[in-house]
């Protein structure tokens, strides 16, 4: 059941699951009576600050309960003040279809809240597996949106891949998704006041079990994205999910080193060239001078039946560490991107497929190490900066 109190005319495509109040203060009764609404829709012609002090009184006493604000015009002082509120989705108040997305979103939430209570249980922490390589085009999106797919299994487990590639992120153009908002919409909000409830509005799903924090789609959006807002995200993430992948740019950067601090498995990829290798041996010395654990890297050989002269052998003694998966090339692979579809899901039997979902299980899923401790990031941190200025 959906409440509302003065919604726009967009609300009637909510109906019959609609019941109309008359205020504010008869939202506040039912609510206090009542435990089937999930969510309330606040129309344009409440006032912005009782819309804001219902979100705030109910919001530890019922956190299961969403608020969607309708809004003649929605800008970022608004949503910045709705979502510090509790108020889980700001909409336009003559968008019918992202009102009945918004309060979609808000259902599921709340029914996950009830399932999940208010907090995770002790050692509940999802993996955050971030997926790297300092060379460009070799298949850290295919890779991390397969594995996505591959650990999600159909909805057995909750998988969020996260678009860290802030510039040139394509999460959403490999799944064909037409994201309503990106990771860019979580800086009104600001570090201190980020939480589950605000961030949940920001994803888009995909299938069962596998959704997305997808990149900026402004040129510049990406502009002043601290790496403590990318911690604080990737925090609240391994709260509510299982497994959190991260999809990073080819360079280390702050906000990429933020997520490696919090990984409990570095997957470290490259191909069967001599750029893409001298570029891992560079990565791997890179790791070990900013004292990443080994037993957190995950090395993983895309394309690697590529007949090119190099072979697997001559690759682990270059770079003196073994690999733990390798991935074969194939034609269906990028068929499938164009289809939006991770290849996991549009051909599981295929060789391409079957290699990823190995590596998923057995060497993803089997477990791994608890992150790191703060005062090794700073240390980290402050080693690459020193060494980007010298």
């Amino acid at each position: 059941m959906t409440l509302a109190v003065d919604p726009s005319p967009a609300a009637d495509a909510l109906r019959p699951d609609l019941t109309l109040l008359t205020s504010v203060p008869e939202v506040a009764t039912t609510l206090q009576v009542q435990h089937g609404p999930r969510t309330v829709v606040l129309g344009p012609e409440v006032p912005l600050s009782d819309a804001l002090a219902l979100a705030e009184r109910f919001r530890l006493s019922r956190p299961e309960v969403g608020f969607v604000l309708q809004r003649v015009t929605v800008d970022a002082p608004v949503l910045a003040e709705a979502l510090r509120a509790g108020i889980r989705e700001v909409v336009a108040s003559d968008d019918a279809d992202g009102l009945v997305e918004a309060v979609r979103r808000s259902d599921e939430l709340g029914a996950a809240l009830n399932r999940r209570g208010e907090a995770p249980a002790p050692g509940g922490l999802g993996q955050v597996v971030t997926v790297f390589s300092a060379k460009g085009g070799c298949g850290k999106t295919t890779i991390s949106t397969n594995m996505g797919a591959a650990l999600a299994d159909g909805g057995r487990r909750r998988v969020v891949v996260v678009d860290l590639d802030l510039a040139f992120g394509d999460v959403a153009i490999a799944l064909q998704l037409f994201p309503v908002r990106t990771i860019a919409d979580a800086m009104p909000m600001g570090v201190a006041d980020l939480d589950y409830a605000a961030l949940q509005t920001l994803l888009t799903p995909h299938s069962p079990g596998l959704t997305t924090l997808v990149a900026p789609v402004e040129p510049g959006a990406a502009d002043g994205i601290p790496s403590a807002l990318v911690t604080r995200i990737l925090e609240l993430l391994r709260e509510n999910f299982d497994y959190v992948v991260v999809d990073t740019p080819p360079a280390f950067d702050d906000q990429v080193l933020a997520a490696f601090d919090l990984s409990d498995a570095i997957v470290l990829l490259a191909t069967l060239d001599i750029p893409a290798l001298k570029n891992l041996k560079l990565t791997l010395e890179t790791l070990d001078l900013l004292s990443y654990p080994r037993e957190r890297w995950r090395i993983v050989l895309n394309r690697s039946d590529s007949k090119v002269g190099l072979s697997v052998s001559e690759v682990e003694k270059t770079l003196r560490t073994s690999i733990t998966a390798q991935i074969p090339s194939s034609r269906e692979v990028p068929a499938s991107i164009n289809r939006g579809v991770p290849i996991v899901l549009d051909d599981p039997r295929h060789p391409v497929s079957i290699a990823i979902k190995q590596f998923a299980e057995q060497d993803i899923a089997a477990g791994s190490p608890a992150a790191v401790t703060t005062q090794a990031q700073g240390e980290r941190r402050g080693f690459l900066r020193r060494r980007h200025r010298t």
